[in-house]
């Protein structure tokens, strides 16, 4: 289980930073702030209100500004990597040859435009050949070493009952849409996006030569077999219940009780050499085991083939990419394709991301960032054992434990201490599908050479130059990759009210996350261990379902509201992360001074510093599949939801009675 999901030189927490200095900075947007609302009844609005009502989302994209949106200037740093070392005669086998070669081989339109459908014509007539329930199954397993999973979503990674170990699990799978409830739920949303979806898949066939009326039929074949197999997945909220989504089983076991997927041949078409496996969800294999009889084969080669048709299509031609971004804007509400360079500088980023990571930290990171984050981390870390002390709520035994599990902790910034290499794969300039398809069976033959050998503890699951952070339960680990390592998250020039409100917050909330729901049934070693004692972890539950509550009341669009179940671990993670990062910013200088800056006292830059990183405008498209499929809040509720739970914001602006965000100090959620 992964989330993908964040000292001076002579006192300890003391910053080496004059921060009157400061004075001459501005970090603070004062222009973007909206003085007609009060901080008390929406400080989200209070800090970006001026900004979000001006802001203007481009037509090629879901949103704008801070977080995942940062992403988007980040990528134009890329863009200037790749178009340099793209019109490069660049060594044959090193980096940026095949960096460079592979974003040229997807540049070159006019040649993937004349191919059309042709790379994977092979693949389909596969599927036509397919005549019995063993055969399919071979279909299913080679396709998987290339990346199109269908209906056998196969994986490596540690064992939650021993960390230590790779070994085999098999997830649910099998599905287009979002998740299971797309296919239920009958509001107008949500059966225009079915109808999008079907008509997604009835254009791919048409696009292959099928007539549309042919097409439709297909295409109604292939969303009736995903909807029954829909119904055996969990919902996102089942699948974050941790001891409810592991199940290791022998193969012989499952070869038995699912006879109809051949457990055994299966295993060995995937490579896989394993006597015993982690069925996540068992229930979804059961369903599948039962319908590969009640299914017919004509009806699950159509089945394969949509399958095929939307894993391909935006490696094929214009008008299949084009059908692509048609659905896709249904789910996101873009108005207009990104560039062609923006998509391929993605894809050369996701599948050569650790390539091109050591590109960007040599072209653009400042190693000085990584070790004042250091420092900040180590802060935060002496900040979280202080409040752990002091909880009300836990034993000294349970509060042991959990400090031995806080400075188990390993720390990673800016970029892994050894790189990927991508040695066995080859990279030819003039054919993007072939490219694609090697990257993808490299990456697979890698991810196998894990299964049943010992966990690397470097290895990176987040490419070096994203901006995001995460909590690895089951190596108990934070990463905080270079992209993060900017502003509004961090400056090397700002003051400690902004970096502590900034990248000092993201640090408290990937810290959190080995404490919030989910990370609290792992233990130091990443294992799912109890550690608690059973009145502690009782008393936790019930402050994490008050959490819950208070989360699930917020509205976002109409009657959509906030997912609490769905979002507590990040909302956990959210209130001890301001917390934890408010706790070390007192002990700095500037945090135990007033002296104003901006015209704003350290607390409240702190806050406003929180505000801004948060800083994020959205199409309502995007927000409703978010709130639907996303474990974070929106934006809006990263701010105001923490901030109505804690104190010191409240004096910081003087949030009195009868303001709208307002909670009585016995209503208000105190977890860590």
């Amino acid at each position: 289980m992964k989330k993908l999901f964040c000292l001076c030189l002579t006192v300890a927490f003391f910053s080496i930073y004059n921060y009157a200095d400061a004075q001459k900075l501005g970090f603070v947007d004062v222009a973007g702030l909206d003085p007609q609302i009060k901080p008390g009844d929406n400080f989200f609005r209070f800090v970006n209100g001026r900004w979000n009502d001006t802001a203007k989302i481009a037509n090629d994209q879901s949103g704008v500004g801070s977080y995942s949106f940062l992403n988007i200037p980040q990528k134009q740093l890329l863009q200037n990597i790749l178009d340099s070392v793209s019109k490069t005669n660049n060594k044959m086998g090193s980096i940026e040859q095949k960096v460079g070669d592979f974003y040229a081989s997807g540049m070159n339109i006019e040649t993937i435009n004349h191919r059309g459908y042709q790379p994977i014509k092979r693949i389909l007539a596969g599927i036509d050949a397919i005549n019995s329930i063993p055969s399919l199954l071979r279909f299913v397993a080679t396709e998987s070493k290339s990346g199109n999973r269908s209906i056998i979503s196969f994986g490596i990674s540690p064992d939650n009952k021993n960390s230590s170990i790779n070994i085999a699990h098999i997830y649910q799978g099998g599905i287009g849409l979002p998740d299971r409830d797309y296919y239920f739920k009958t509001d107008s949303p949500t059966l225009h996006i079915q109808q999008a979806y079907k008509a997604y898949i009835s254009t791919l066939f048409q696009l292959t030569g099928s007539s549309r009326a042919a097409a439709t039929k297909d295409a109604a074949i292939a969303y009736r077999i995903e909807k029954q197999i829909a119904a055996s997945h969990k919902s996102n909220i089942e699948l974050r219940d941790v001891n409810a989504n592991y199940h290791k089983i022998s193969v012989a076991s499952i070869s038995k009780s699912q006879p109809n997927i051949g457990w055994l041949t299966l295993l060995a078409g995937l490579g896989a050499k394993t006597d015993s496996i982690d069925m996540a969800q068992p229930a979804y294999y059961d369903k599948l085991n039962t319908m590969l009889k009640s299914v017919t084969i004509h009806d699950w080669k159509v089945y394969l083939k949509a399958g095929t048709l939307e894993y391909y299509a935006e490696t094929l031609s214009k008008p299949f990419v084009d059908a692509s971004f048609e659905f896709s804007k249904v789910l996101s509400g873009q108005a207009t394709q990104k560039s062609r360079r923006q998509i391929m500088t993605e894809s050369v980023d996701g599948y050569l991301g650790q390539a091109l990571g050591q590109l960007y930290v040599k072209r653009y990171f400042n190693e000085d960032s990584k070790k004042r984050v250091l420092n900040l981390v180590n802060n935060l870390q002496k900040s979280f054992e202080n409040r752990i002390n002091h909880l009300d709520w836990m034993s000294d035994s349970t509060k042991q434990k959990a400090k031995e599990k806080l400075y188990t902790i390993t720390k990673k910034i800016g970029y892994p201490d050894k790189w990927r290499n991508y040695d066995n794969v080859q990279i030819v300039r003039t054919k993007y599908f072939e490219n694609v398809l090697s990257l993808n069976q490299n990456g697979y033959q890698y991810e196998l050479g894990k299964l049943n050998k010992p966990v690397d503890r470097t290895e990176w699951y987040t490419t070096p130059s994203t901006v995001t952070a995460y909590y690895n339960p089951s190596q108990n680990e934070i990463v905080f990759p270079a992209g993060i390592l900017q502003f509004p998250y961090f400056d090397f020039s700002a003051d400690d009210a902004v970096n502590y409100g900034g990248i000092g917050m993201v640090i408290g909330h990937e810290m959190t996350h080995a404490f919030d729901d989910q990370g609290a049934q792992f233990d130091k070693d990443g294992n799912v261990k109890n550690w608690w004692a059973k009145e502690d972890y009782q008393k936790f539950r019930e402050k994490t379902k008050q959490l819950d509550n208070l989360y699930s009341s917020f509205t976002v669009l109409d009657t959509v509201h906030v997912k609490g179940a769905l979002t507590l671990g990040e909302n956990t993670a959210d209130n001890g992360g301001i917390a934890i990062a408010y706790d070390a910013f007192k002990m700095t200088q500037q945090g135990k001074d007033t002296v104003k800056i901006d015209g704003f006292t350290p607390d409240q830059r702190f806050f406003l510093s929180v505000a801004r990183i948060w800083r994020v405008k959205t199409r309502d498209a995007f927000l409703r599949t978010y709130v639907n499929t996303n474990p974070h809040s929106p934006a809006m509720w990263r701010v105001n939801g923490p901030l109505m739970n804690f104190a010191p914001f409240y004096r910081a602006f003087n949030v009195q009675p009868g303001d709208k965000n307002y909670k009585p100090e016995d209503q208000r959620v105190k977890i860590w």
